[in-house]
């Protein structure tokens, strides 16, 4: 559902819809609603905490995700020798590189979700404000797009430019837009003939200027949604990329590297994929409660 802020009648209407009090704002009683969502709100912690031990925890640990310690190799997790969660084949603490590991993942999940927030919500809602065969021929370049497996398309830009991490977040970035335009142009589709888009019309702004101060203003919601929804797929994409090896590359470290060099280690050394894939589960499922919260809160009837 979408809810225009532009003229006054429009917004009481919505209010009787959502069947919020009055006087209360749509944001805050949207707040109201996820605070209210138990699984919501712990998995709001959760993740809050995650990022914080990720972000600080590095600075406070005795040992650096990529210097070995020569003393304890392959060491299982021992309180005593100070690897709280062992070591690598290398001597490397994996706690530290869990943590390192995870902030990595983190910045490529933010950044590449930016990417494709800017590129989908600017592409979608042209689309769907000019419609006709500027809209068919935009959403047809889009399900061409769609046709060609997006994994493949990030391991040729590895492949054709190189392996590093800016071009991971680009890469990634750089075909998660299309849903998002998606969703963004049914979105536009369905508001731009109401009345405050009609008399923006009749004041002669320009489709432009319509679009950025009438029409994004009120796709605030859905895209808040889908970005929190896409963060968790987009960590997942990045996993599977460094699990084949297209991913971070050494010395940097991510939970997909992680992950891939635990699985090759599993028998010996069960802990290199323990922590990093409990990492990983917590962030996931915390991503997607936070999601879910923010749908029912935003548009409580789809439910």
């Amino acid at each position: 559902m979408i809810f225009p802020f532009t003229r006054r009648h429009e917004i009481v209407a919505a209010l009787a819809n959502t069947d919020a009090p009055p006087g209360r704002s749509l944001t805050n009683d949207a707040l109201r609603r996820l605070m209210r969502n138990k699984a919501a709100v712990v998995s709001m912690v959760v993740l809050a905490a995650i990022v914080l031990i990720a972000l600080l925890g590095p600075y406070a640990l005795p040992y650096n995700y990529e210097d070995p310690d020569w003393a304890a190799f392959r060491a299982p997790p021992s309180i005593e020798t100070g690897h709280y969660f062992g070591t690598d084949q290398n001597g490397r603490d994996m706690l530290a590189r869990t943590l390192y590991g995870t902030r990595v993942s983190l910045l490529v999940a933010v950044i590449a979700t930016l990417v494709s927030i800017i590129i989908g919500v600017a592409y979608g809602s042209i689309s769907g404000y000019f419609g006709g065969r500027i809209d068919s021929v935009m959403m047809r370049f889009v399900d061409i797009m769609y046709a060609l497996p997006y994994i493949l398309f990030v391991i040729l830009l590895m492949v054709v430019f190189g392996r590093n991490v800016i071009l991971l977040f680009i890469g990634i970035g750089a075909v998660e837009w299309l849903t998002m335009a998606r969703i963004v142009r049914g979105q536009t589709l369905s508001i731009k003939h109401r009345e405050f888009i009609e008399a923006a019309r009749a004041s002669g702004q320009k489709p432009l200027r319509i679009i950025r101060r009438h029409v994004l203003p009120n796709l605030t919601g859905p895209v808040i949604i889908y970005a929190t929804l896409t963060v968790p797929e987009i960590i997942i994409t990045e996993s599977f990329l460094s699990y084949l090896g297209f991913g971070v590359q050494e010395p940097l470290t991510s939970l997909g590297t992680l992950i891939s060099d635990g699985a090759n280690a599993l028998e010996i050394m069960p802990w290199l994929l323990l922590f990093p894939a409990a990492f990983l589960v917590a962030m996931l499922l915390s991503l997607s409660f936070i999601g879910d919260g923010l749908r029912d809160a935003f548009d409580p009837k789809d439910r």
